[in-house]
């Protein structure tokens, strides 16, 4: 018995004919890649929290008052930043889907290194922070940190490259928000304040390149790129969601005014009016198809949103990595 499932043909033409796209555009990725470069203001995790062997007095005494100023995050900041970090922490998932859609040798895994070296800075400078803070039971979020790797992340959409980049353009203004909202609930803190403050910029420098992307595409393929956009924009699943006890951390963080239904309303959108998807013209059925749903997705995201604020209710919550203290909501 034979059980190599068949190659869909129709499936398999779609995607070279999307990658002949890619490969159209990567003059104008070239030239996004370079200014990308020229605005950056590369730092590194050291340049915030020192770790030398011959560190002078002051900067040993430093981290002691760290630890002695987080004492006052919160516990649901807390559990926002362990889902922060636990999250960036995913990024070798995010660098095989790149790497696998796009290609070897050319400038999108150009790109791909220049974002995975850029990105790893965020997993280690969180970490280093939430360590030399002591802020959780760490032992436990490197259990979860080595679940998540473990289990993987692997979505339906990662073999079509469209989707790809308005996934990772979503991602990058979720992620920035989730950051910069968090570093503002640090309120006695500003060491973290100013650590998240770098790292939002960053993903918000990474959103600007992914939504240029694809704007890109839309010039060339508006009805194949409207119809992959249709699959994404609706939701997303973040990629944590394979983090141990992850629904119950982002309904805290949700809870919290950091990141929820509304902020995704938001990202959506502002996608859709840089992608100016509302104006396009001369589209197939399908993509005309595409296009009215597309401009009826925050209407829906609104009353989705007002439906879970709607049905909330008081709520307790406990984490291992904060001692099982409770959170009550």
């Amino acid at each position: 018995m034979n059980d190599i499932t068949p190659i869909n043909t129709d499936e398999n033409t779609d995607i070279k004919e999307k990658t002949e796209v890619l490969q159209e555009i990567e003059p104008t990725v070239k030239s996004l890649m370079e200014t990308h470069k020229e605005k950056r203001n590369l730092w590194f995790p050291n340049d915030l929290l020192p770790a030398d062997e011959q560190m002078d007095d002051d900067t040993e005494r430093r981290t002691e008052k760290l630890r002695d100023r987080a004492r006052s995050i919160s516990d649901p900041v807390r559990v926002s930043l362990a889902l922060n970090l636990l999250t960036e922490e995913g990024l070798p998932h995010f660098h095989r889907i790149i790497a696998s859609n796009l290609g070897e040798n050319n400038i999108w895994s150009k790109w791909n290194f220049i974002w995975t070296a850029e990105e790893d800075r965020h997993g280690n400078i969180l970490r280093d922070y939430v360590r030399d803070a002591r802020l959780f039971n760490f032992g436990d979020v490197e259990q979860m940190q080595f679940d998540y790797q473990q289990d993987g992340f692997t979505p339906d959409w990662d073999k079509d490259p469209y989707r790809v980049f308005v996934y990772t353009t979503l991602q990058e203004r979720a992620t920035q928000i989730s950051h910069s909202n968090t570093g503002k609930h640090a309120e006695d803190e500003p060491l973290i304040k100013r650590i998240l403050r770098k790292v939002a910029s960053d993903e918000a420098r990474h959103y600007v390149f992914y939504r240029s992307v694809f704007r890109s595409i839309i010039e060339i393929d508006p009805n194949r790129a409207l119809q992959s956009a249709l699959e994404i924009l609706p939701s997303i699943d973040m990629p944590g969601l394979t983090i141990p006890g992850f629904k119950q951390m982002a309904e805290t963080v949700r809870r919290m005014g950091i990141y929820g239904p509304w902020e995704y309303k938001g990202i959506v959108e502002e996608v859709i009016d840089y992608w100016d998807i509302e104006n396009l013209t001369n589209l197939n059925v399908r993509g005309r198809k595409a296009q009215e749903k597309i401009m009826q997705l925050p209407g829906r995201l609104e009353k989705v949103a007002k439906y879970i604020e709607r049905k909330s209710q008081k709520k307790t919550f406990s984490f291992d990595f904060i001692y099982n203290r409770q959170l009550a909501f």
